[in-house]
């Protein structure tokens, strides 16, 4: 029977370091400050953003979700992010994607400050992922690193490692890619133009797939041998075709072939909420 690997111990347990930082930080006259720009109704959105203000709420930082018109222009979006960034008592700011159709070819990542990139999507925060950089005094893109967070929190051996990522995103592909190379996997990248990827995942030691296809990775991607062996790591949030939340992964029929998997929910989910509240933290702790 496979391991479950579920967010919430390593939640519960990082949860109490997050209120003694923030109340280190309050003695010193400093209220972690984190601003959400949501743009239009999108229903997940929504959500999302929802909890991640509470979350922040919880260990006592403050969190606004600034709610803009989804006709808004882009003047007025881009004067709107500048006017929250520049805020001194600001710390963290970011853009719940997606965006509507007149501002999706904007750069966002581009127009906050590094310093407040709590997303980890700025070109400096990203080059200091693709070097390396040791002094980790960046930010690093919250659902790949909160993957990290629970491979380590479970123990599982990533050095020497063979890791299939499926997709290519900047959002979770390509960082996890960069993520898992510097702990020394070797990683193989997939996406919808890679043939025979099905002779690739079982050979995979860890799979990770975020690729946002409901139960698109099933029974017949994971190979007899590596029964017991295989770590899969399901980053998709997805409903099936009665309406279910689910993931990229058939968890039925591959929880019992592999060694560990990640439910959905209960998974990945939760840990780019805590990651989002680290990286915050950690850019309020900069100014003392």
């Amino acid at each position: 029977m496979s391991i479950n690997l579920i967010s919430k111990p390593i939640v519960d347990q990082e949860l109490e370091n997050l209120k003694n930082r923030c109340n280190k930080l309050k003695n010193s006259g400093i209220i972690p400050n984190l601003q959400v720009l949501l743009v239009g109704n999108n229903k997940a959105s929504k959500i999302y953003t929802n909890r991640k203000k509470k979350f922040c709420e919880s260990f006592g930082a403050k969190c606004d979700i600034h709610h803009l018109d989804e006709n808004i222009s882009v003047d007025d979006f881009i004067n709107e992010l500048n006017k929250i960034s520049s805020d001194k008592n600001v710390h963290g700011t970011f853009v719940q994607l997606p965006l509507p159709k007149q501002l999706s070819n904007l750069e966002v990542e581009k127009l906050i400050p590094a310093e407040k990139d709590v997303d980890g999507f700025h070109p400096f925060n990203l080059f200091a992922l693709l070097s390396d950089n040791k002094k980790n005094d960046y930010f690093k893109p919250c659902t790949p690193y909160g993957v990290m967070n629970l491979l380590k929190y479970y123990n599982i051996p990533i050095s020497g490692k063979n890791a299939v990522i499926i997709g290519r995103s900047m959002i979770v592909g390509k960082p996890m890619q960069m993520l898992l190379t510097n702990a020394n996997a070797t990683v193989t990248l997939c996406h919808s133009k890679t043939q025979n990827l099905a002779e690739l995942t079982k050979k995979a030691d860890i799979i990770i797939s975020a690729i946002g296809k409901p139960k698109f990775l099933n029974d017949t991607y994971i190979h007899p041998d590596q029964k017991n062996k295989t770590v899969v790591i399901d980053v998709g949030i997805n409903t099936d075709q009665d309406g279910n939340l689910c993931g990229d992964v058939d968890f039925d029929k591959v929880s019992p072939l592999v060694y560990a998997i990640t439910p959905v929910p209960g998974g990945v989910g939760p840990l780019t909420i805590l990651t989002l509240s680290q990286n915050l933290l950690q850019a309020a702790e900069k100014i003392i």
